[in-house]
């Protein structure tokens, strides 16, 4: 690889990291997190992603926290009747965790004011073909996974 072209990959990267902190500040300072965190609200959305509760390993790779970390945070959500375990059907041992109704209505609706946020931040400055290329970028970074499609109107619920 030239000496170039690691330049090119390494001010790419930058520009990944840099645009993500700035939209995370953003969305944060938004006053829709009074329900849930934002970290919880991670733990929401990625559970109400998958059909089914699922293995907390699973869960461990659709948000970024630590497996201590996010213990913990599943232990509050449990605590506050937002998230519920269950037994594992394929392992005696194992638990699986899945969203309880008011988990469900929590994420939906900070999901929903979060999602016009995140329009907002992208389309106020990317054409409609910018952001088609940055869900391809994405995606392909990410390995080849693609999001959960979901109607335009699950999307803002």
């Amino acid at each position: 690889m030239t000496r170039s072209r690691i330049r090119l990959a390494n001010e790419s990267w930058e520009s990944i990291l840099t645009a993500h902190a700035a939209l995370m500040k953003r969305f944060a300072a938004e006053p829709i997190w009074d329900e849930v965190s934002m970290r919880e609200y991670d733990v929401l959305y990625t559970l109400s992603k998958h059909e089914g509760p699922m293995r907390p390993f699973e869960l461990g790779r659709g948000v970024l926290l630590s497996q201590p970390a996010l213990s913990r945070l599943v232990e509050r959500l449990v605590e506050r009747g937002l998230v519920e375990r269950s037994p594992d059907p394929e392992d005696g041992r194992g638990r699986r965790l899945g969203l309880t109704g008011a988990g469900r209505e929590a994420q939906r609706a900070v999901g929903g004011r979060h999602a016009v946020d995140v329009a907002h931040a992208l389309a106020d400055v990317l054409t409609d073909e910018e952001m088609r290329q940055l869900g391809a970028i994405g995606r392909k970074l990410a390995g080849g996974k693609a999001p959960v499609q979901r109607s335009s109107e699950e999307a803002v619920r």
